[in-house]
């Protein structure tokens, strides 16, 4: 592992300092997180035609999107309630800039479109294009791949290539990239399953500038969150051929591995609340582990929270503190209807390389291109919260 720099840190009086100077009364803190248990708040259906992958939450501008199959909808954070939609926009997700108003369907092609009119742009060839992520401090997006070029860098003001950053791996070979987080001082972090470590990406030159090991119980990692304060990394990792799905925390300035906790399944992506210092791993046997960071230090498992099946990628709503999960399911039959006839057992899973997921990693995980419920489905949009 390379170690990294520390960033240079500025230092203020606090906010109880000053209200003790100026004679004021302190703020108070906020309620305690864990006195109530997380449930599902609300839970919006719609169509679904096709696969689902990502989902991805504009705090700002009170917006949640979801790609199924084809199409791109839009969700009201609010209402919860659909609110549009982007058509003939195939691809895994969206990435978001709240300040410029635009978006990114991470596809091949890629779709670079105005979030306010949802007027297509451009498109942008993208082979390979899987996961993504917006940086606020360069105004780039980046589209992950399992292939090179590993990241695909895109202005998110114009749509125009910036460049792209290739062998993110330090064991060479192929890097299957499965999320980014960013602590907006210029450093990106990419969890790569198929090599059980962190890449680290200057955001400003495009280069690669270290790796971060995830031991032995960082096999397969597929969600990727970051307390961009303390400078703290949570990976959600699958396990890997039977292994047990863990969470390693890791420090993004030197690698050091802080603590590893049990996941209550398979991870497909990852979240973290700054506010209640909290980070999210949901799993596709329909489970959310809450894991609470009580210091820099000192992390614990919280709680488990029951979602659907198949539950997918997660999203957080900074306003709210509300967790958004998505996941597919068959349509119920109408009342007096015959009872649907029984599943046909999928083929068995073939081996996957090591470290890739295996049986256990991937079960349940449902993307694009996975089976989902045979016959007419929903895409359900579950509000998770206190």
């Amino acid at each position: 592992m390379k170690k990294l720099p520390q960033s240079p840190r500025l230092l203020f009086p606090t906010v109880l300092g000053l209200a003790a100077f100026f004679g004021l009364a302190p703020i108070a803190p906020a309620a305690d997180s864990a006195a109530k248990p997380f449930t599902i708040l609300a839970t919006t259906q719609i169509p679904a035609a096709g696969g689902i992958d990502y989902v991805t939450a504009d705090s700002l501008n009170r917006r949640v999107y979801v790609a199924c199959g084809n199409v791109v909808s839009l969700f009201d954070l609010d209402t919860y309630k659909l609110a549009g939609s982007l058509p003939n926009a195939s691809g895994h997700g969206v990435a978001i800039d709240p300040e410029n108003h635009t978006g990114l369907v991470s596809g091949n092609p890629a779709t670079f479109f105005n979030t306010k009119t949802l007027e297509v742009i451009k498109t942008v060839p993208a082979p390979g294009a899987d996961g993504y992520l917006f940086d606020a401090l360069t105004h780039h997006f980046f589209i992950l791949s399992h292939k090179a070029p590993n990241l695909l860098v895109i202005d998110s003001k114009d749509g125009s290539i910036v460049g792209t950053v290739d062998a993110i791996g330090p064991d060479g070979g192929n890097a299957a990239v499965e999320q980014g987080a960013t602590d907006g001082e210029g450093h990106l972090y990419f969890d790569v399953a198929n090599q059980h470590h962190i890449a680290v990406v200057d955001a400003k030159t495009l280069k690669v500038t270290g790796f971060l090991d995830l031991g032995e119980k960082g096999a397969g990692p597929a969600g990727l969150a970051i307390d961009a304060k303390n400078h703290i990394l949570f990976a959600m990792c699958r396990g890997g051929n039977g292994g047990t799905p863990t969470c390693v925390i890791v420090s993004a300035t030197d690698g050091k591995i802080l603590a590893t906790l049990p996941l209550a399944g398979s991870s497909d992506g990852a979240a973290f609340d700054a506010r209640t210092m909290e980070a999210f791993s949901s799993h596709g046997n329909g489970t959310m582990s809450v894991i609470k960071e009580n210091s820099p230090t000192e992390f614990v498992l919280e709680d488990t929270v029951q979602t659907k099946a198949g539950g997918k990628t997660c999203t957080l709503d900074t306003k709210t503190d509300h967790v958004i999960v998505i996941t597919r399911e068959a349509v119920p039959p109408a009342p007096g209807a015959a009872p649907a006839p029984a599943p046909v057992a999928p083929p068995a899973p073939v081996a996957a390389a090591p470290g890739a997921g295996g049986p256990q990693g991937d079960a349940g995980r449902g993307g694009r291109g996975k089976a989902g419920p045979s016959g007419p489905q929903l895409l359900d949009v579950m509000f998770i919260g206190r």
